[in-house]
Formats: structure tokens, sequence, C-alpha cells
């Protein structure tokens, strides 16, 4: 059994993405508040999930840190790039919307089997504008230039989009390739 933990920054829907993990065939999962102690955590993989805002993100940039795989979901995706060395700035986009995002790379492990395009549901407000040092852009939009990320070499990953909700297309797909990359 895989153990991925849930890192709760206090997104909205926070809850569906420890569900959609826990019906997932393999996977035990818990929902940790994200002010635990890197020490405590132990899983094989993280998800760190959106929120309202990146300074309430408690102790998230130090699980960056715990040599596991991690995906950082919207606000979490943001995270990453902004703790390791990327840029992160305002959205033209603005709030939630449908959004056509196109695969850039067949063979990567997180997002390449949706290639070549899925309708995701998505907030532009706030995107990663450029990725950090290490890390390959996966994933385009109309909208934004940078709607996932991946370093293969760490096994950390992110999306702009909610893989989660029912408005997003093959988002079980997308959390069954982040449990194989925590095998």
């Amino acid at each position: 059994m895989i153990d991925i933990h849930v890192i709760d920054n206090h997104g909205q829907f926070t809850h569906l993405e420890h569900r959609m993990l826990r019906d997932l065939d393999g996977v035990s999962t818990e929902l940790i508040d994200n002010e635990t102690p890197p020490e405590e955590i132990d899983a094989d993989g993280l998800v760190l999930s959106g929120g309202p805002s990146i300074e309430e993100t408690g102790n998230s940039a130090a699980y960056l840190d715990l040599d596991i795989p991690v995906l950082g979901i919207c606000l979490g995706h943001q995270l990453i790039a902004q703790e390791l060395g990327g840029e992160v700035g305002e959205g033209d986009y603005g709030g939630y919307a449908d959004v056509e995002v196109r695969i850039l790379s067949e063979s990567d492990p997180l997002v390449g089997s949706l290639a070549p395009s899925i309708r995701t549901w998505a907030s532009h407000a706030d995107e990663v504008l450029t990725v950090p040092p290490g890390f390959e852009r996966t994933a385009e939009s109309d909208v934004c230039g940078v709607e996932a990320m991946s370093d293969t070499d760490r096994d950390i990953y992110g999306v702009q989009w909610h893989p989660e909700v029912a408005h997003t297309e093959r988002g079980e797909e997308l959390f069954a390739n982040f449990r194989d990359i925590c095998q």
C-alpha cells in the first residue's frame, strides 16, 4: 500500500483531493495540517493542496526537502516554483474557468498520459511565470504558459489546475500517475 498524505493549505477542494486518492487502488491517505513538523511526516508521497494564500502554507516549503515525491496543486504548484527559484506572479486571466491544457511532454510521468490535451478547471489569479532550475514546463494553455511542470530527478511536480474536481477531465488518471511515481 502506498501512503500519500495531502497537506491541507486551506483550499476549498482539499477534501476532494483526499477523497480521490483514498478511492485509488493501492493508496492509503491522510489529510495533514500544514503546520505539522516535517520530521513527523512519514509518507511515500505528498500532495500540497491549493489554498487562498501563499502566506498560509505553514511548513509546506520545508516538506520539499523530505526526499519523497511531491505534487503541488494550484497554490501548491506556485509554492514549489517560488521556493525552488522560479517566478510566480499575477495571472492575466483571473478567477476560475474551464481551460484547455496542452500537454508538452508525452514522456512525462505525471501528465504525459493525458496528451495531447485535456479540459481543466483552474484559477489563474496567480500562476507560475518561470519554472525553477531543474524543472521542465510540461503543459500550457492560451491563458497560462506554465500549466504544469516537472523535476523528474527530484520527483517534484506541479499543476495549475484542479484534477480533483468533476469539471477536469481525467483527474483520477493524474492522481494514479502520481501514485505510480510514489511506488
